[in-house]
């Protein structure tokens, strides 16, 4: 498995991201994508799964070969409930310590300051190995290092071939930090795309299959979600082929204004 080194981290560069999925269900597919040899899962205390994760973790036998990811809330960033939020995900996911805790969205009502300083607190006190944020901006991302006492090590975005994210991709490279993407194959939007399922056909890879490749050619992590076990599978099978460089640029080419999916009038400005 692939991992990319970032601030003393090693992030498995494909993950399963398990919004919306939820009990048993939930459960089952992360012990089955463990299986598979996903070593990389994430959640959030918004997801309301925590605990079905922390279940098909453990039911799978390999604890100690899985990174966890799970992000808090925007209501829980003053450092109190930062303290006190992040242990009720370590109860939830039965847990000694969450591998990468990250902020999920920033929020401006609470200054940022407070949050990265009660985020290095818990990763001091031992409840995080690694620490990072989500859906950060350039100007964010530039803030939250120079306020940050301990390595950030990812910033976690909507990436996918229909939305330019190069400033931010760009900012997390100067900071020796990690991109890992989020629907990362827009929503089931890329598994139709004329230009990706041309490009497939030449590999025997499906449009989805690109997309993830294409993204993972260029050294970021993937959190493909899905509930359906053979996507599992056919999500992880990347790792075969490689994009020539004319095929990478036709990709990339594909980005278009209003390409962004998740947006909400709380956002940040973005950058793109």
């Amino acid at each position: 498995m692939q991992v990319i080194e970032a601030n003393g981290a090693h992030i498995p560069i494909i993950g399963l991201g398990t919004w919306d999925l939820r009990g048993r269900d939930c459960a089952r597919l992360t012990e089955q994508a463990i299986g598979i040899g996903y070593r990389h899962i994430d959640t959030a205390q918004m997801y309301g799964n925590e605990a079905a994760v922390g279940d098909g973790v453990r039911a799978s036998g390999r604890r100690d070969e899985v990174m966890v990811t799970t992000k808090v809330q925007p209501e829980n960033l003053s450092p109190e409930k930062l303290e006190r939020s992040v242990k009720e995900s370590l109860s939830q996911l039965r847990l000694s310590e969450i591998d990468l805790l990250l902020i999920h969205w920033p929020n401006p009502r609470v200054p940022l300051a407070e949050t990265i300083g009660a985020l290095c607190k818990v990763k001091r006190a031992g409840m995080a190995r690694h620490i990072g944020v989500s859906n950060f901006t350039v100007a964010l991302l530039d803030q939250a290092v120079k306020l940050s006492t301990e390595p950030l090590v990812c910033n976690q975005i909507e990436c996918h071939p229909y939305l330019n994210q190069d400033k931010v991709i760009a900012a997390c490279s100067r900071h020796g930090m990690a991109v890992t993407a989020y629907s990362p194959v827009a929503k089931g939007g890329a598994t139709d795309d004329a230009v990706l399922s041309r490009i497939g056909k030449a590999y025997g890879k499906t449009a989805a299959q690109v997309c993830l490749r294409w993204l993972t050619q260029q050294d970021i992590i993937v959190i493909p979600r899905t509930s359906r076990i053979e996507r599992l599978s056919e999500n992880f099978a990347i790792f075969d082929f490689e994009l020539s460089a004319a095929e990478m640029k036709e990709i990339a080419g594909l980005a278009r204004k209003g390409g962004r999916i998740v947006d909400w009038n709380w956002s940040p400005k973005w950058d793109s």
